[in-house]
């Protein structure tokens, strides 16, 4: 088997980017060169108002089992939490869960350790029925890092929560679809055709409506819902010419088309 692993890779498809690991040999295992280059590709699409959702998968048979634990083990100091001067796992999740446009994570197999954190970072998960999660932190020793917990617990639940990290349990495909880590199950064959699917109608909609809904959604589960932000946010989308197309598309019965301003 031939070894061409490499660093994320980032592609574009009209207003469609996707991001892929691609360290399939090692089952899409995250090293520290990967955080820097998932960093640039991220600030990639932030910066390029043509994009308005992006993709996230991995290269073969499983999404990610996670970060280099060799990494962890050789370094203790490993950047792992955000506040230091090496950009961290927990810096990488931030900036996809503050991604500008919507995210979907396309999980094409397995997601463990680290890895099942950045796709709850995501907006959308799309995974096969055969796949499986498990977090193995309290396993292998290692206190999680403080926004990846209010990440699961936001989004999943604290009884979810706490089963996934207290007992590393492993978790089947309708499991996770039915603790809500999974946004739709399907089979490996129709699984393009439903991220595509997604990846359109989101598409579709109103950019500046649904960057600035996504913001304010995130913001409160977190617990730091920036109000007068949302009411600046919600009053520019009033005047913006999306509206007025939106309304005009409405009355007409036709199909919008939205330019984001």
């Amino acid at each position: 088997m031939t070894d061409d692993a490499s660093t994320p890779i980032l592609t574009r498809d009209g207003a469609v980017a996707t991001l892929r690991l691609n360290r399939p040999r090692h089952l899409n295992r995250i090293e520290p060169p990967d955080l820097a280059a998932i960093a640039v590709a991220l600030r990639e699409v932030d910066a390029d108002p043509a994009i308005r959702v992006m993709v996230f998968t991995g290269t073969g048979r499983a999404f990610s089992a996670g970060y280099h634990l060799g990494d962890l083990a050789e370094r203790s100091d490993a950047a792992v939490t955000t506040g230091g001067p090496e950009l961290s796992f927990e810096d990488v999740g931030l900036l996809l869960e503050n991604c500008r446009v919507p995210t979907i994570c396309r999980l094409n197999g397995g997601v463990y350790g680290g890895s099942t954190d950045l796709a709850l970072c995501c907006d959308f998960r799309i995974g096969i029925d055969s796949m499986e999660m498990f977090m193995p932190a309290a396993r292998l020793g290692i206190h999680y890092y403080p926004s990846g917990m209010v990440r699961y617990a936001s989004r999943l639940g604290l009884n979810a929560a706490k089963r996934l990290f207290l007992t590393a349990d492993k978790l089947t495909a309708p499991e996770l679809l039915a603790i809500g880590y999974l946004t739709q199950m399907q089979t490996a064959e129709t699984l393009d055709a439903a991220v595509a699917a997604l990846a359109e109608r989101l598409a579709a909609m109103a950019p500046l409506a649904v960057q600035g809904m996504k913001r304010a959604l995130n913001e409160i589960a977190r617990g730091e819902f920036d109000a007068a932000g949302c009411a600046a946010r919600a009053k520019a989308s009033q005047a913006s010419e999306d509206v007025k197309e939106g309304l005009a598309a409405y009355r007409e019965k036709r199909a919008p088309v939205f330019r984001g301003r």
